[in-house]
C-alpha cells in the first residue's frame, strides 16, 4: 500500500447538532472551518434527502407576451429574437402561471428537518448516510483517501459494523478508523489516564480511560436530561409564565448574564433603590446627590446655580454653594470702625471664630466625601437583575423594506400573498432577568452527573490509577461553555466525593488514650495453616532454605518446591502489607486537565470544547503518516476484503 499524505487524510466527526469535517492536515492543528448542521430534509422523491430546505418560488404579476414583458415594457431576459413562439402571435399573452415553477433553498430554515441523531444514537440510518454523503461530496476528496470518523460512546457493535461496511462499498476508501471520542481527547489533552466528561445537546458522556484504553465497565453513557437542552428547557419552566420562548431561553443560556452558582451559594437578593449608589456623573454635573428626602441639602437643590462649565455656572469641587465661596474671598476684611463704634468687639470676633470653624468643618466633609471610594459594580453573580439582548427572528417579505414601513406609518398594510417568499430580520429587544437566569441547573443536573463520573472511575479494576483520575478530570462539550459550569461541577464533586488528607489517622484519633497504636510489625496479621501431612511442616521455610542452599542433598524429598511456594506466598503477603490503596474508594483531591498551551488557535472563542476534533488531527497524523498501519491502528482494503464488517473490532480504538 502507498504511504498516506497529510493532504489526503479525511477526518469527520459527528455530532447531534453539528458534524464537523477536513480534509487534510495542517501544519498547525487548527479549528476546522467546515461545520455543516447534522440535519437533512426528505426531497421530493421518496428516500432521497437533501441538506437545506427547497421551496418553490413563483413569480407575481409576471405576464410575458411574445418576450416582452407588459408591466415592464421590457424584453425577457431570456428573450431573442430567433426564438420567438409563433404560437402566440396571434396576440394570445402566456402568464408565468403556465410556466415550470422556479425553486430555491433556504439555507436558514429547519421547517421539517430530520435529525439522524439522538443522544448520540443513530435513529435514522438513511438520513445519517445521506448526511455522510453530503459531506464527502463537500469536501470532494481524491480517491486515495483514508477515512477518520470519531464514533460516540453509544453506537453499538452492530452501528460500527454498519458504518464501515457503508465507507467500504460506498467511498472504496483504502484505510477506515473508527476511534472513540474520549480516547481522541486524551490525545487532545496528551494525557494517557484522563476521566473524560463530554456534555453535549441532549446528553452527557462519562468514560473513565487508564492508559489510553477506555473502560467500558460503568460507563456513564448518554446521561438523558443532562445536556444543553435540558437547561433550556429548565429555564424555559421557570420563565415561561413570563412570556419567554424557547429560543428566547436558549440566548440566554448563551449569554453571559446565564450563570450556574457553586453549590450552597445563595442567591442574590434585590437591594432597595434608595441604598443603591447614585451616578458618579450626575453627581459631578449638578452636585446633587439625589432626589430623596434629606439629599437635596445643596445650592442646587435650593435653585442654585449647578456645578460645571457653561453659561451661568461655576466650577468648583470642594466647595459646598456659591455663599461659601463669597465668604472665603471676603475674608480678613472688616469694617472696623463700624464695629468699634457698635461696642461689641468680642461678641463680633467670637462670631467671626464660629464661621470659620464651621467653614472649616465643611471643607474637611467634602474632601472626605471627594476621597471616599467609588461604588464598585458588583459581578453578575451578586446581581438580582440583568438585562438580555435578545436577537427575535421575524419573517419579512421579499418587498422593499421602506415601502413597507412607510405602509405601515401611513396605516395602510396590505394582504400579503402566503406564496410570497419570506427572509428573515433580526429585531433587538431587552428584556430583564431576574434570579431565574441562575437555576438552569438547580434540578439536579449536576448532581447526576458527579456520580456518574464517582461510579466510572469506581469501576476501574486498577485501584492504583483511580487516584490518577480524579486528578485528571476533563470536561468538554458545547453544553459546558454556559458560564460556571465546569466551576460548578468540580465544586459538587469536591462537596460530595473530596477527602481530606489526613483522613487516614481518623481511626488512630478514635482510639482510647490508654491504647497504643500497633506497630506494622506483621504479629497480629493472620498468616495461612500449614498443613502437617509432609516433612518440615512446623520449620520457618527461611530457615530451611538458608540451611539448604548451601548443601542441597539436605533437603528432604519434595521440600524444595515446597520452599520456593512459601517463598512466593511471603513475598505476596509483603506485598500486600506495604502497599497503598491510594484512597481508591474516595479521593484526595480532584482536578482539571488543561489544554495544552502550545495549541493557542484552540482558545476563545472555539475553546476546549471541541477538542475531539483536536484529538482527531493528532490520532490521524500518527495512524496513517506516522505509523502506516504497522500498529493495526486502522483497517485497510485488503483486510476488509478478507474479514467483511466484522473485522473492525479487531481495529476499532
Amino acid at each position: 500500500m502507498p504511504p498516506f499524505k497529510d493532504e489526503h487524510v479525511l477526518i469527520i466527526v459527528p455530532g447531534s447538532q453539528t458534524t464537523l469535517a477536513r480534509l487534510g492536515l495542517p501544519e498547525s492543528f487548527t479549528p476546522t472551518g467546515l461545520r455543516i448542521p447534522t440535519r437533512m430534509f426528505p426531497a421530493a422523491t421518496k428516500g432521497e434527502w437533501e441538506p437545506f430546505k427547497v421551496r418553490e418560488k413563483k413569480a407575481e404579476g409576471l405576464t410575458i407576451e411574445n418576450g416582452l414583458d407588459i408591466e415592464s415594457g421590457q424584453h425577457g431576459q431570456d428573450a431573442k429574437m430567433g426564438d420567438a413562439d409563433t404560437s402566440n402571435l396571434g396576440g394570445e399573452s402566456k402568464s408565468a402561471d403556465q410556466e415550470e415553477p422556479l425553486y430555491e433553498e433556504d439555507l436558514a430554515s429547519e421547517e421539517g428537518a430530520v435529525f439522524p441523531l439522538r443522544e448520540g444514537r443513530v435513529v435514522n440510518w438513511s438520513c445519517f448516510f445521506a448526511l455522510l454523503t453530503h459531506v464527502y461530496n463537500t469536501l470532494s476528496p481524491p480517491f486515495h483517501t483514508p477515512i477518520l470518523v470519531i464514533a460516540q460512546p453509544a453506537w453499538t457493535e452492530q452501528d460500527h459494523e454498519t458504518l464501515t461496511q457503508f465507507f467500504f462499498e460506498k467511498f472504496k476508501t483504502p484505510a477506515f478508523c473508527l476511534m472513540d471520542s474520549a480516547l481522541a481527547t486524551c490525545y487532545a489533552y496528551g494525557v494517557p489516564t484522563a476521566t473524560v466528561v463530554d456534555v453535549g445537546f441532549e446528553k452527557c458522556d462519562v468514560t473513565a480511560v487508564s492508559d489510553f484504553l477506555v473502560n467500558d465497565i460503568g460507563r456513564g453513557i448518554a446521561l438523558a436530561g443532562c445536556g444543553g437542552e435540558g437547561m433550556t428547557q429548565r429555564l424555559l419552566g421557570l420563565l415561561q409564565n413570563k412570556g419567554f420562548t424557547r429560543d428566547m431561553c436558549e440566548q440566554l443560556k448563551r449569554s453571559s448574564i446565564c450563570e450556574i452558582l457553586p453549590p450552597n451559594m445563595s442567591l442574590p437578593v434585590e437591594v432597595d433603590a434608595a441604598n443603591h449608589a447614585v451616578n458618579p456623573a450626575a453627581v459631578a454635573s449638578t452636585g446633587a446627590t439625589g432626589s430623596e428626602p434629606g439629599q437635596g441639602t445643596n445650592i442646587v437643590a435650593q435653585g442654585g446655580v449647578p456645578r460645571g462649565p457653561g453659561i451661568n455656572t461655576y466650577v468648583g469641587a470642594e466647595d459646598q454653594d456659591r455663599d461659601l465661596k463669597d465668604n472665603e474671598d471676603n475674608e480678613g476684611v472688616l469694617d472696623v470702625a463700624s464695629i468699634v463704634a457698635s461696642g461689641k468687639t468680642s461678641e463680633f470676633l467670637a462670631k467671626k471664630e464660629r464661621e470659620k470653624a464651621e467653614r472649616a468643618a465643611a471643607k474637611k466633609a467634602a474632601a472626605d466625601a471627594a476621597a471616599a471610594p467609588k461604588p464598585v459594580r458588583l459581578p453578575n453573580s451578586q446581581r438580582a437583575k440583568a438585562t438580555l439582548h435578545y436577537d427575535e427572528r421575524r419573517l419579512l417579505d421579499d418587498s422593499d423594506s421602506n415601502e413597507m414601513r412607510s405602509a405601515e406609518t401611513n396605516g395602510v398594510i396590505e394582504n400579503s400573498d402566503p406564496t410570497r417568499q419570506k427572509t428573515p430580520e433580526l429585531v433587538r429587544k431587552d428584556i430583564e432577568v431576574g434570579t431565574e437566569r441562575f437555576r438552569a441547573a438547580d434540578n439536579g443536573l449536576m448532581e447526576q452527573i458527579a456520580d456518574s463520573v464517582h461510579w466510572s472511575i469506581l469501576s476501574v479494576p486498577e485501584v492504583g490509577k483511580r487516584s490518577e483520575l480524579w486528578d485528571s478530570l476533563i470536561i468538554l462539550g458545547n453544553g459546558s461553555k454556559v458560564r460556571g459550569f465546569k466551576d460548578a461541577l468540580l465544586a459538587t464533586l469536591i462537596t460530595k466525593y473530596l477527602i481530606s488528607p489526613s483522613s487516614a489517622t481518623i481511626f488512630t484519633s478514635e482510639l482510647p488514650s490508654n491504647f497504643s497504636t500497633p506497630a506494622a510489625t506483621g504479629a497480629n496479621t493472620p498468616l495461612r495453616e500449614q498443613s502437617t501431612n509432609h516433612h518440615g511442616g512446623g520449620v520457618n521455610p527461611l530457615l530451611l532454605a538458608a540451611t539448604t542452599a548451601s548443601n542441597p542433598t539436605l533437603a528432604p524429598p519434595g521440600a524444595q518446591q515446597h520452599l520456593q511456594s512459601q517463598l512466593q506466598l511471603q513475598q505476596y503477603q509483603q506485598q500486600q502489607q506495604t502497599q497503598h490503596s491510594s484512597h481508591g474508594q474516595s479521593p484526595t483531591s480532584i482536578k482539571l486537565t488543561k489544554l495544552p498551551e502550545y495549541f493557542s488557535e484552540w482558545k476563545d472563542p472555539v475553546g476546549p470544547e471541541e477538542a475531539a476534533f483536536l484529538g482527531a488531527q493528532v490520532a490521524a497524523k500518527v495512524l496513517f503518516v506516522v505509523d502506516q498501519g504497522l500498529s493495526k491502528g486502522f483497517m485497510s482494503r485488503t483486510e476488509w476484503n478478507e474479514l467483511g464488517p466484522q473485522g473492525i473490532h479487531e481495529f476499532c480504538l
